[in-house]
């Protein structure tokens, strides 16, 4: 004869045989029938809000799931980036990362976030090099030129960027430390207002996204000096790169790519992964991002993270070395 005691001993190892079962399903069936929110950490209207809708788009087909695209700017891109960070890692909410969001900001400021500890590393997606860009009148035709000039004037040559701490700010830094001289920063209030000092002759150079420089470079109204990329680009092949010109190994781009709460469930990093990677390999897509002025990133999300860790480093010590640290 069976005990009471033993048949609640069994309802109660059953009732936990069940849990764990459920736990282990749940944690086998990613992203539930709800939104994916994909949050921009900048305004409408750029680079980064005209790429996370692209993808977004698709993202919502591959999964069979909406794609919501929230843009939370502010801070450097610091708020959008700790509401993702603060969010619950189940997959639903994702953040179009940056350079800037994942490597400048935090080496620069106080963002409430770690940028390595606090996300999980989904997928890459593009990047965008930038070309130090020379208005038709200035004397430089070359990165050994420029290099001379500031040499023979120390912190006179002058190069505008869309405000400190930006990427085109910081490229110049990464530039003057690798040639070992001092250039001006002429800091504005965004890249618009940067690019127009440049081409009335106010400020002699500028390291413009290429997205926004070839059409300049085409009319005439910029001359280009060198990509940063580590490539030459398809857009400018005649242009070399900057490491090419004299600088090896100096390499500047905006990039861009997926990033999710940390603790995320390694199979729904998994099925993201996998969407993402699909979504770039398309014909369509690559087309979409070169008509941008992008380069496609296909490296694996290992890889990617890696270079993300690596891209956290170099800023924090261009940060430090360049006196930018708060």
């Amino acid at each position: 004869m069976i005990s009471l005691s033993s048949l609640l001993h069994r309802g109660r190892a059953s009732a936990a045989a069940l849990a764990l079962l459920a736990c282990a399903a749940a944690a086998q069936t990613p992203l539930p029938g709800r939104p994916i929110t994909l949050v921009v950490p900048y305004p409408p209207g750029g680079s980064a809000d005209i790429l996370a809708r692209m993808v977004g788009e698709r993202l919502g087909h591959q999964l069979g799931q909406t794609v919501v695209v929230e843009n939370k700017a502010g801070a450097g891109t610091a708020i959008g980036a700790k509401a993702v960070a603060d969010a619950a890692p189940d997959g639903h909410t994702l953040l179009l990362g940056t350079v800037s969001s994942q490597a400048i900001n935090p080496a620069m400021t106080k963002v409430g976030y770690d940028p390595l500890r606090n996300f999980a590393t989904v997928s890459p997606l593009a990047s965008i090099p930038f070309v130090l860009v020379a208005n038709p009148a200035a004397p430089m035709r070359s990165v050994a030129e420029v290099i001379a000039q500031a040499k023979a004037m120390p912190g006179a040559v002058g190069y505008a960027s869309a405000g400190p701490g930006t990427s085109n700010h910081l490229a110049g830094e990464l530039l003057a430390s690798a040639a070992g001289v001092k250039l001006l920063h002429v800091p504005y209030r965004g890249s618009a207002p940067a690019l127009a000092d440049v081409l009335a002759g106010h400020v002699p150079l500028m390291f413009d996204l290429q997205s926004t420089a070839v059409p300049n470079i085409r009319t005439g109204k910029l001359k280009a000096i060198a990509v940063t990329g580590t490539q030459r680009s398809a857009l400018l092949p005649e242009v070399p790169t900057v490491g090419e010109s004299g600088l090896p190994g100096y390499e500047v781009s905006a990039w861009f790519g997926i990033f999710a709460p940390a603790g995320l469930p390694a199979p729904v990093l998994d099925k993201l992964g996998a969407a993402f990677a699909a979504i770039l390999r398309t014909p369509e897509m690559e087309k979409r991002l070169r008509d941008l002025g992008a380069e496609p990133d296909t490296r694996s999300r290992e890889a990617f993270d890696s270079y993300v860790r690596s891209e956290v480093s170099r800023y924090a010590g261009v940060v430090r070395s360049a006196g930018l640290a708060p």
